[in-house]
């Protein structure tokens, strides 16, 4: 299993309008192959970030769904919805799962 983070800086005021915008990721995610779960988190405080945390059976299928035309479109809209949720960075954080329940 891989497991990939994606942590989202986004002042306080945006963060409604991405966790709005991620909502239609739920159902997305479902039908890329490969991918096992999808989380959008948020924090219980302003002090931490809001957190995509997706789950995949294997490295490859996270490869092959960054590289294709539903990720683009996908990351095209957050382009365009930039006023309304100012992102001032991210930072990705991906892992080999070694034990699992």
């Amino acid at each position: 299993m891989y497991v990939v983070m994606n942590e989202l800086h986004v002042p306080v005021e945006g963060r409604e309008n991405v966790s709005n915008r991620f909502a239609e990721s739920n159902k997305k995610m479902r039908q890329v192959p490969g991918c096992l779960d999808f989380m959008f988190l948020s924090p219980e405080d302003n002090t931490n970030f809001q957190i995509v945390l997706t789950k995949w059976d294997k490295k490859e299928a996270y490869e092959s769904w960054v590289n294709s035309d539903a990720f683009k479109h996908a990351h095209k809209k957050r382009r365009e919805n930039l006023d309304k949720s100012p992102t001032t960075g991210n930072k990705i954080y991906a892992y080999h799962v070694d034990h699992h329940l």
